[in-house]
């Protein structure tokens, strides 16, 4: 356990990891307040029972397999019952963070409604730039697992958009 907790590496770290972390845990809470709330627990995490880090990419697998598990067990709470929609969010200018076309709004809506292991390894292919060795590092299961999931992922996107004419 960490006792004494550096303000600036706090912040260092907070800065370096923030945004990436709050767009994975958006995907799954699709609300500011829930992804604010998980994010804080997070950063406890990080800084009060960590464990040592190899290096600098054992520590982000680490933090969104955190995450991960802090999304599902939001997720899982009563409170979720009251969450706006991904549509009311996008149009309501809440995703800030994202600058989408309104092509890329369209296909987002489309990939978040996709089932959560799908939803997953899509988003973190695809948006953020993960390759499937390190999807499945970060999920903890085998990289055939995770193309199977970008496969079953694209194929159910693609008879989505194709039900609404987009492609």
């Amino acid at each position: 356990m960490n006792s004494g907790v550096n303000t600036q590496d706090f912040e260092e770290i907070y800065q370096k990891y923030k945004n990436t972390l709050y767009r994975i845990a958006f995907t799954y809470l699709k609300n500011n307040v829930d992804v604010e709330d998980v994010l804080q627990d997070v950063f406890l995490k990080r800084f009060y029972k960590s464990p040592k880090f190899k290096d600098e990419k054992h520590e982000k697998y680490w933090l969104i397999r955190i995450t991960i598990n802090l999304c599902k067990d939001t997720l899982r709470s009563f409170w979720n019952k009251n969450v706006k929609s991904i549509d009311e969010l996008i149009e309501s200018q809440e995703i800030i963070q994202w600058d989408f076309s309104e092509d890329e709004k369209y296909i987002f809506r489309e990939v978040m409604s996709l089932p959560d292991k799908q939803k997953t390894v899509m988003y973190l292919h695809y948006y953020e730039k993960y390759s499937c060795k390190e999807i499945a590092e970060i999920l903890k299961c085998s990289e055939s697992a995770v193309k199977m999931r970008l496969k079953k992922g694209r194929e159910l996107l693609k008879i989505n958009l194709e039900k609404e004419d987009f492609v």
